[in-house]
């Protein structure tokens, strides 16, 4: 078959519109040739496609297209899934090409007209604290410790008649001694940090400082053994027991025991100190006229109780398991002193590290805390007997 090209044809048609002979009749027989040409080669492709190798080449093409993902080799979004796997596993240092994967929006299209808003508040937990300086009484002071005159005994007066001799007596004192105790730290933080946040970094390791020496110092009060750390009235042994009757059950029988055990001069300021797990158990604790020993705050202000005396949720107050001390119960304010020597004293100091850049905050905080009158309190033990 003699090939004509298109550009031959038309390049014809131009040259015959020259002659002396009708154009019109040369464009035709141009466009004629080239008819028959597109047919022919039409043709000879049909003729092809009756080939079975082709046939199935095609249909497997056809077959390909027609999956999940379009034949592209991401059937159900596996390269999005592969690339995601990779960016959780090694963050900004991923391949280029997984991480553009994940992109679902352009920056340089607008994206930098829409910016996220960057929140002020900082995200943190809440920090929980026995509130034991809420209910004893707080002392200042200036010297290193506190002594208290303590009167041991009482004078040895009898009923006598006439003319009988008196008896001496020789009433017996001693001292209580409250020493202050030392809780310190510091905490380093770059001067670029405290420049670029506006004071925001300061305030926030002042607020830390705060919240970690109200927690250790509530932690002392409670347990404290002595020694560097101040006296928890939970570990003095001077400060009388009563025994629970059972070992793993709380009883509300041992609740009035422990309440009445009190003098009458401290039980009428007395409080309840436990902890949440405890005091969830008491809640549903009843007389035997099925009434609940707990009696919810009916009026604004007013705190919730347990056999008329108020409650105070102390973390730090042991589990009501077989051998310990879980409820507590007295008159704290007469029975408990927490002597305060130093504030949280926070001393900036730039000039340490200055050489590196960075600036020191030394945080110190210097108190004492002591059972003053151990009969003012009472300890219910988780056992049959003391």
């Amino acid at each position: 078959m003699k090939h004509v090209s298109q550009r031959a044809l038309i390049t014809g048609a131009i040259e015959l519109k020259g002659d002396d002979d009708d154009p019109v009749a040369g464009v035709t027989k141009a466009l004629g040739d080239l008819t028959k040409t597109v047919d022919e080669r039409l043709k000879a492709v049909e003729t092809k496609g009756s080939d079975p190798a082709l046939i199935a080449r095609l249909d497997a093409i056809e077959a390909k297209q027609n999956r999940p993902g379009g034949g592209d080799g991401n059937e159900d979004g596996a390269e999005e899934k592969k690339a995601f796997g990779l960016y959780l596993r090694h963050g900004k240092d991923a391949p280029d090409l997984d991480v553009k994967t994940l992109r679902v929006s352009s920056d340089p299209q607008g994206g930098y007209l829409a910016p996220p808003e960057f929140s002020s508040e900082m995200l943190k937990e809440i920090v929980e604290y026995s509130p034991i300086r809420s209910i004893s009484s707080v002392r200042q002071t200036s010297n290193p410790s506190v002594v208290y005159p303590a009167r041991i005994g009482r004078t040895n007066a009898k009923w006598k008649g006439e003319l009988q001799p008196q008896e001496g007596s020789e009433p017996s004192f001693g001292e209580v001694e409250i020493a202050v105790k030392e809780i310190n730290t510091f905490v380093d933080i770059s001067n670029q940090l405290l420049a670029d946040s506006g004071g925001a970094a300061e305030r926030e390791v002042r607020e830390v400082l705060a919240e970690d020496f109200a927690l250790k110092e509530g932690t002392s009060f409670v347990n404290g053994g002595g020694g560097l750390e101040p006296d928890g009235f939970m570990q003095d042994a001077r400060v009388p027991q009563i025994a629970n009757g059972h070992a793993s059950n709380l009883s509300s029988d041992a609740l009035i025991s422990a309440l009445y055990a009190l003098p009458a001069a401290y039980r009428r300021n007395a409080t309840w100190v436990m902890n949440g797990a405890t005091i969830a158990t008491i809640r549903k604790l009843k007389d035997t006229q099925g009434n609940y020993l707990w009696q919810p705050g009916l009026q604004a202000g007013q705190p919730e109780t347990i056999l008329g005396r108020p409650v105070v949720d102390a973390l730090d107050m042991p589990e009501a398991t077989s051998g310990e001390f879980p409820i507590a119960v007295g008159d704290f304010n007469a029975g408990y002193r927490i002597i305060d020597r130093l504030d949280l004293s926070i001393l900036v100091n730039p000039y340490l590290l200055a050489t590196n850049g960075v600036t020191r905050f030394h945080a110190t905080r210097r108190v004492g805390g002591a059972v003053i009158r151990p009969l003012a309190i009472r300890k219910l033990k988780m056992a049959t007997s003391v």
